[in-house]
């Protein structure tokens, strides 16, 4: 719009002047020693506009001429810059992607490359907290170092370099130091909201309820924490001076400075009623308690005005009655008017409303008030059960049901391999057998007769089932002390000479050796000893004796 009025206002002007000078026609004369010039007035006029012309021409040429080193610094600031505003964007992006390394990386080749001391302070920053995702600390503390280097004096890059340390450590878990990072802010901290806040993170870690108490009302005020929030933090925090001052009189000063808001918060109305039943004012007590059930039913509050000498029992339970009719079901309310009426030994209203509230929610608690009840009344059984109820109910278990006490039965050793005797085969006494060990379950070992009178037969048992020398149910140690050692595997069988294959009798030397005489028709063998057939020898052995197998 403005090129093209001056365009109008430029051809106005020229038909101006045409005009003009084609009705006022003359000569200019100019004189300059020794020369005379004489012209026109139009070319006089075109002259002097030729010349304007080209002087502002030159002069523009020459300006621009000379600002060329410093539109070329002006233009590499331009690169540079951009290439800054690159890398930290691509830094950001990655930080709040959580790609902590990739954002790292970028932030760090930031911090060396830039000029600008607010870059450089932003950018050792953004890689403090990259390094605090990746739990690289030491990285972190060198990066918050060169921020607080390259911040100077500058008051405000000097508290942010602040802020961001103190989140950073409250974060890891350290509270004490953040709070002396913050100290040289807290003169000024009332400026700004976000140190409060983080002023008010380190005393909750540290538990300095004073100052938790006192940032949390100054939060609240100026609308910079959530009401809810804030009046949690002021409810624990007050109910924590109180009880830190119980044991002197510093707690009514603490009292009286709370706000009325204030003191029908539960915790709150909690300590105060202990800190006056406490000091022998159980009205001031009850009063409490009952203006904090009225703002808001809290079951810890009524539990708490059941608490009571029984002196006070009539006032509270008449009111405790009164919130009954509001709420006739709730098992809490159930729970302190039995306790109230077991305060004032009414044992009929306090099993009514004891067994009202266990109807409705199994509680221990109430278990066991009902358990003590029947302790008083003589009533065994109903105690016990109670008893046994909270017991379950309190460990989240039924829990079994035993049977009658009766005798376990005797143990039958008499089957017990460690008792056998390894020379005689034989069980030893029991009084001189090792004490019973927990064995495996074998087959019944039968009572053999000694080793050395037996003689083996091809279709005899084996020795696994003869069970005399199975590992597993041999004793480790001879089961007579004064025994000697174990004789060697060979030594358990019978070494008297066998008979030879087509002779009508035994040589004399075998009728020496002890036998078991035993046919093979299935008749049960002569004496005391168990069956073991005569082994069958194919080839004679030139009649001479025969060793054993």
């Amino acid at each position: 719009m403005r090129a093209w009025f001056w365009t109008l206002l430029l051809a106005v002007v020229a038909v101006a002047v045409a005009v003009v000078l084609r009705a006022h026609p003359g000569n200019v004369l100019i004189l300059v020693w020794p020369y005379r010039i004489e012209m026109s007035l139009t070319l006089a006029v075109l002259l002097l506009v030729g010349m304007f012309l080209a002087i502002y021409i030159g002069l523009r040429l020459l300006a621009w001429l000379l600002a060329i080193p410093e539109r070329v610094r002006a233009w590499r600031g331009r690169r540079a810059q951009a290439r800054d505003h690159e890398l930290l964007e691509r830094g950001w992006i990655g930080l709040l992607e959580g790609r902590f390394a990739h954002a790292e990386k970028d932030l760090t080749k930031l911090l060396d490359q830039t000029r600008a001391r607010n870059r450089r302070v932003l950018a050792a920053l953004s890689a403090a907290r990259a390094a605090q995702g990746l739990g690289e600390f030491v990285r972190r503390d060198v990066m918050l170092d060169r921020a607080r280097e390259h911040a100077g004096t500058d008051p405000g890059l000097i508290e942010a370099v602040a802020t961001v340390s103190a989140d950073m450590l409250l974060e890891q878990g350290r509270p004490q130091q953040a709070l002396q990072v913050l100290e040289p802010l807290q003169d000024g901290g009332a400026r700004h909201l976000h140190t409060l806040r983080l002023l008010l993170r380190a005393e909750r870690a540290l538990n300095h309820h004073d100052r938790v108490f006192t940032l949390a009302r100054g939060l609240l005020r100026r609308g910079a924490m959530d009401k809810d929030e804030a009046m949690h933090v002021i409810d624990v925090a007050g109910a924590a001076r109180l009880r830190a001052a119980a044991d002197g009189d510093g707690w009514r000063a603490i009292w009286k400075d709370m706000k009325t808001d204030e003191r029908v918060l539960p915790e709150i109305s909690l300590a105060a009623a202990a800190v006056f039943e406490a000091a022998g004012e159980g009205d001031e007590a009850a009063r409490i308690l009952d203006a904090a059930i009225a703002r808001k039913f809290d079951p810890r509050l009524v539990a708490a005005y059941a608490r009571c000498d029984a002196l006070q029992v009539p006032r509270r339970l008449q009111r405790a009655e009164t919130w009954l009719q509001q709420r006739p079901t709730d098992p809490d309310l159930l729970t302190a008017l039995g306790t109230l009426c077991l305060v004032g030994q009414l044992w009929g209203q306090a099993e009514r409303y004891l067994l009202r509230s266990v109807s409705r929610r199994a509680d221990p608690g109430t278990h066991a008030l009902l358990g003590s009840l029947y302790d008083r009344l003589d009533r065994p059984t109903d105690a016990a059960r109670h008893w046994r109820q909270a017991t379950a109910v309190a460990m989240g278990v039924a829990l079994p049901v035993l049977a009658v006490d009766e005798a376990l039965p005797a143990a039958d050793m008499h089957d017990d391999p460690r008792l056998l005797d390894a020379e005689s085969g034989f069980l030893s006494d029991a009084s001189e057998a090792p004490a019973p060990m927990p064995a495996t379950v074998h087959d019944p070992v039968p009572e053999f007769a000694p080793a050395a009178d037996y003689v083996l037969d091809p279709d005899a048992r084996s020795l696994t089932e003869l069970n005399l020398l199975d590992p597993t149910i041999m004793p480790a140690e001879p089961a007579v002390a004064d025994a000697e050692p174990p004789a060697e595997l060979d030594d358990y069988f019978d070494s008297a000479p066998l008979p030879v294959a087509g002779l009508d009798e035994v040589p004399p030397e075998t009728r020496e050796a002890p036998s078991v005489a035993s046919d093979r028709s299935g008749d049960k063998p002569r004496g005391d000893k168990p069956r073991v057939d005569k082994p069958r020898v194919d080839k004679p052995d030139d009649g001479k004796p025969g060793g054993g197998a």
